[in-house]
Order: structure tokens, then C-alpha cells, then sequence
């Protein structure tokens, strides 16, 4: 929690943060938080429900407050309503994803999505009431044009779509993670300045009335986790 206390740090203002939790709620904090998230799913089907714009801007401004190297907080969220741009996207993606399929991923690559039932068609990015396109900025323009240098870009973008994902998620929307590779045309179709490079695709929207998901299951924390 931040309040209006605060001291000069180096000639900057810096403002106390304090925690108002005690350990028995931190505990019932984390296990609540835990039990909502271990329900997400990526998920393919949805429904053209409407979303209020509303939502998709408070998530979206959710996942701006991840933090970033020197705080230069190096993304664009371009956000896709039109009807139009939408069908450009599925069409030139698609035709990515075909390439890829057939023959630049390798045997391996393509068994292991054999579970998740992937392929080449990609209904979901006209279907979507959203489509939300993530950029990355290796580099800002100044107001003369000068290069001002970004840092951990790729990680601090990174960052800011697990917090976008999670936002999602607990507004009740569903999403799924899309990288046709390569991206460039999303930087052509959107009319994205030279300094930025699309990093990742994500539809935004409620599930369809009959949406499946694969039967999987997560790593347990024994797999994932060493405790020193």
C-alpha cells in the first residue's frame, strides 16, 4: 500500500509503502488466489458476445503496472474491434501457421501439440469480440527522432502479459496465448512506428457455449520448485 508519505531519494521523491495484512490473511490471500488461477485454461472456442470496452481498458491498464527495466515500461497495446482488421489478421496469420505446419516445424514439435489439438486454422481471431496485439519497444523515439535505449525489454514485456493474462482471467474472460511466427505482418497491418515489434496475439471474449479444452494436467510443485 502506498500513502503521501514520503523522502527525497537522490533529488527524486520516493513514497512509503507499507503492508496492512497479517500473516494469517497473507496465507488465505495466497491459497484464494491460487484456486481461481489454477482454473484458467488457453481456450479456443468463443462466442462473439459483446464485451464492454470498459473491461478490456481496465485490463489492459492492469497489466501496465508490471514493472520494467528503469521503469521505461516498453510496450503498445493495440486492441482490435474492427470487424474488418480482424478478418486481415485471421487471413495473413493463418497463412503463417499454414508455412509453420507444414514445414517448418519439426516431427517432434508436432507431436507434442498433437494433445492440444492445434493446427493452421485460427477461427477464433474473427470470432473474438477482441483481438488484443502486444508490441514490444526495443527502443523510444525522442522528440527529435533520437533512439532513447530500452532495457530488459523482452522480460519486462513478458511480465506485462502474464499480468494481462491473469487480468483476464479474473474479469470472468477467456484467452489464449497466439504467436504466428513470423509477426511482421501485424506491424504492417496495424501501421506500427519503426521501434516496435509485435510480441504477442491474444483474443479476448467469454467462451463459447460449448467450449473444450484439452485434459491435461500441471507440473506439481515437486517438478517445478527447489526450496534452499
Amino acid at each position: 500500500m502506498v500513502n503521501e508519505k514520503y523522502k527525497i531519494i537522490d533529488g527524486h521523491k520516493h513514497l512509503l509503502y507499507s503492508d496492512n495484512l497479517d500473516v494469517e490473511d497473507i496465507r488465505k490471500e495466497a491459497e484464494l488466489f491460487f484456486n481461481e488461477m489454477d482454473k484458467r485454461r488457453s481456450v479456443r472456442d468463443f462466442s462473439d458476445k459483446p464485451v464492454p470496452k470498459s473491461v478490456i481498458e481496465d485490463i489492459i491498464k492492469t497489466a501496465s503496472t508490471a514493472p520494467s527495466g528503469a521503469h521505461k515500461q516498453p510496450w503498445t497495446f493495440c486492441v482490435v474491434e474492427s470487424q474488418d482488421l480482424k478478418f486481415k489478421i485471421r487471413e495473413a496469420a493463418e497463412e503463417e501457421e499454414r508455412k509453420s505446419y507444414e514445414g517448418r516445424m519439426s516431427e517432434e514439435w508436432l507431436n507434442d501439440l498433437k494433445p492440444l489439438g492445434t493446427n493452421h486454422s485460427k477461427p477464433f481471431l474473427g470470432i473474438a469480440p477482441y483481438l488484443i496485439i502486444v508490441f514490444k519497444k526495443p527502443y523510444d523515439l525522442g522528440n527529435d527522432g533520437e533512439k532513447l535505449q530500452n532495457y530488459y525489454v523482452n522480460e519486462s514485456v513478458g511480465i506485462a502479459c502474464g499480468m494481462l493474462i491473469t487480468a483476464i482471467h479474473q474479469a470472468g474472460l477467456v484467452t489464449l496465448t497466439h504467436t504466428p511466427s513470423p509477426m511482421k505482418f501485424l506491424t504492417k497491418l496495424l501501421q506500427r512506428p519503426s521501434n516496435e515489434r509485435a510480441f504477442l496475439l491474444l483474443p479476448v471474449g467469454h467462451p463459447a457455449d460449448e467450449a473444450y479444452v484439452p485434459d491435461i494436467e500441471r507440473k506439481t510443485l515437486n517438478e517445478i520448485a527447489k526450496f534452499y
